[in-house]
């Protein structure tokens, strides 16, 4: 973390936040069968959320950070509040309302970590783009962005953009306003299904190299299980995800954004910052929850060493 309370804060992130209902399950769930109905394995109350994760990502590798969103005023809001302040993150500017905040709940099954994530989230919580203070974004080193208050992502994209700013997102959706996302970003990163979705090629690296007529910078993509691919150029990169025993795979994708933008600011090359935030995420997925399962630089570090070590073996 930096030392100078003056300095330009790393990143800022504008857009979700949320509490999470987390249950443990013996195994996945069925609609019929004898996985039907089963006892919860164990429970318990974890904050998370796409960019609340990212941004506790990027303070526990060490980086300033600051959050831009709305919370509720009840026991969720308050909670992610102070979850969100005790892990370094500035909340001076974000939103409260006088609503419920965002809450999930999870259901993860044991064994390869899969979920079902039921949510809700009050109308009134989303972000207006004029509440956006254009004086602090522009004083940031990257500006983050997700999908979820989509008129308020653009403005802020376009502001931070055009003072030169990083612009990074995370897109796992697709509406009438998704091509204006990615246009208005300089580093598009977005889950796995959102290419073809976007294009119509079924085909990654294809649809990738057609999603040029939107974006001239990086296009990620993050494909779980099976690693990262970034078009840098014309140039394609792929870097496989790291073996892992998975408990939860909540929050990886937003865990391996953080990790992205601070490999970026590191000043690494593209197969670096691919490797850098794959093993972030693949630490995050040995443990329970989102912001819980956000690991710190010797956790990732210790990832990739091992990794190293056993390659050569």
């Amino acid at each position: 973390m930096r030392s100078d309370p003056n300095a330009p804060w790393d990143v800022i992130g504008i857009g979700e936040n949320s509490v999470d209902y987390v249950y443990r399950l013996p195994t996945y769930p069925e609609p019929n069968g004898p996985n039907a109905k089963m006892r919860i394995s164990t429970h318990s109350i974890s904050c998370g959320g796409q960019i609340a994760t990212t941004l506790c990502t990027c303070a526990s590798l060490g980086l300033r950070a600051k959050y831009l969103g709305a919370t509720g005023t009840d026991d969720n809001g308050r909670r992610i509040r102070a979850e969100l302040t005790g892990r370094g993150i500035d909340m001076s500017d974000a939103v409260i309302r006088d609503v419920p905040n965002r809450f999930a709940v999870i259901l993860v099954g044991e064994g390869a970590g899969e979920r079902i994530v039921l949510w809700d989230r009050p109308a009134e919580l989303s972000l207006r783009a004029r509440e956006l203070p254009p004086e602090v974004l522009t004083t940031a080193r990257v500006v983050h962005v997700d999908d979820t208050d989509q008129d308020a992502a653009i403005r802020a994209a376009s502001i931070a953009r055009d003072a030169g700013v990083h612009v990074t997102s995370d897109i796992d959706r697709v509406t009438p306003r998704t091509e204006e996302l990615v246009a208005a970003v300089s580093i598009a990163i977005l889950a796995e299904q959102v290419p073809e979705a976007l294009t119509g090629e079924k085909d990654l690296e294809g649809a990738l190299r057609k999603l040029r007529r939107l974006q001239p910078g990086m296009l990620c993509v993050t494909l779980g299980s099976r690693g990262s691919m970034l078009l840098e150029g014309d140039r394609l990169y792929y870097e496989p995800a790291y073996r892992v025993d998975v408990v939860d795979t909540t929050g990886a994708g937003d865990v391996f954004r953080g990790a992205f933008i601070y490999a970026l600011l590191r000043g690494d090359a593209p197969a670096d910052i691919l490797r850098f935030a794959n093993a972030a995420a693949g630490v995050s997925c040995t443990r329970l929850g989102a912001i819980n399962g956000v690991p710190s630089l010797d956790d990732t570090a210790a990832l990739l060493q091992t990794s190293v070590a056993s390659s050569r073996q």
